[in-house]
């Protein structure tokens, strides 16, 4: 029972402390990813203030531009919300004639529902409103920007005062780096060969489409899973009969391919993590902090999972490594 409480009260702490705890993730994940890079460029006498400057800067950047290539999808599914709702309904009316009795169902629930339901609240926020969020996002900005900075400056200390942890903190940083490097690579082959599939189909911002499947190829399971019914949508929006499903079924193989053939060979066949911890994992970071959790929670999970693994004999550990391939 006291384990068990205990494990609430953390969970409750870290939702709560969202605002401050999930920018300090995301910072810290990103840190240790260019950690390799910081500690290249140190052994090659570059000031370390130089160092976290001009990586807090890149990374920034890198950031910012991920999220400007997001803005666009975001317009897309707005300007076709109208769209989707017009199939929708006529799938659902189908649907319904199919089915006897939910028409006169459908009719007692409005009936009884009332004119709540016809008149829905609009979900554009006022001015009050966004003046209320811009401190809170400007602070959340701040923190990140604060964490990763003095992280990327003084890790090398903060692991020194670990005492004999220090190689298995630069190890488990190595490992996530070596992850993200790799990813990255496939994820980037993966949203280009979608958005060449995706043209080849005829397939309406087909680039987009590549896009956004590179990036939600990050949060593993759920992200092609929304990328998938999202294209099965704009298949139905642009085709007719069995045309419309072309466009998931061509996203769906290549994931496929990308998830059992491609990821093995340049990431390593090792990785030892369970695959229902990870979705159970990135489904938990999902409910806790948003996109942000999900995002973060990967590399924690292999991050913690190489620091608690037995430490390998300075022999075998090449042979230990699942992502030695890996440059």
């Amino acid at each position: 029972m006291l384990m068990f409480l205990t494990i609430i009260g953390i969970t409750a702490a870290l939702h709560l402390a969202q605002q401050v705890l999930a920018p300090m993730s995301f910072a810290l994940v990103l840190g240790v990813v260019v950690s390799p890079l910081a500690d290249k460029l140190a052994r090659y006498g570059v000031p370390r203030l130089a160092i976290a400057l001009s990586l807090l800067i890149l990374s920034t950047l890198f950031v910012a531009v991920i999220l400007l290539l997001i803005e666009p999808l975001i317009n897309v599914l707005i300007e076709e919300l109208p769209r989707i709702k017009s199939v929708m309904g006529a799938l659902i009316d189908q649907a319904s004639s199919l089915l006897r009795g939910i028409e006169t169902i459908s009719q007692e629930i409005e009936e009884s529902v009332g004119a709540e339901a016809v008149e829905p609240q609009t979900a554009i926020p006022s001015v009050g409103d966004a003046l209320w969020l811009a401190p809170s996002f400007v602070s959340q900005v701040f923190i990140f920007v604060g964490t990763l900075f003095f992280f990327t400056l003084t890790r090398n200390d903060l692991y020194r005062l670990t005492g004999p942890l220090e190689i298995r903190l630069k190890h488990a940083d190595t490992v996530v780096a070596k992850y993200f490097a790799a990813i990255t690579l496939v994820n980037t082959g993966l949203g280009a060969v979608t958005a060449a599939a995706l043209i080849a189909l005829g397939v309406e911002y087909a680039l987009i489409w590549g896009l956004a499947a590179a990036l939600l190829n990050y949060v593993l399971y759920l992200g092609p899973l929304l990328i998938a019914v999202s294209l099965a949508i704009a298949g139905m929006l642009q085709f007719h009969g069995l045309f419309a499903v072309l466009p998931p079924l061509a996203f769906l193989l290549i994931n496929l391919t990308e998830a059992n053939i491609v990821t093995p060979l340049v990431v390593g066949q090792r990785m030892a993590i369970n695959p229902l911890l990870i979705f159970l994992a990135i489904v938990f970071g999902l409910w806790l902090w948003g996109p942000v959790g999900a995002f973060v929670t990967l590399p924690l999970l292999l991050w913690l999972g190489v620091l608690l693994a037995p430490q390998p004999g300075a022999a075998d550990e090449p042979a230990q490594d699942p992502l030695n391939k890996v440059i």
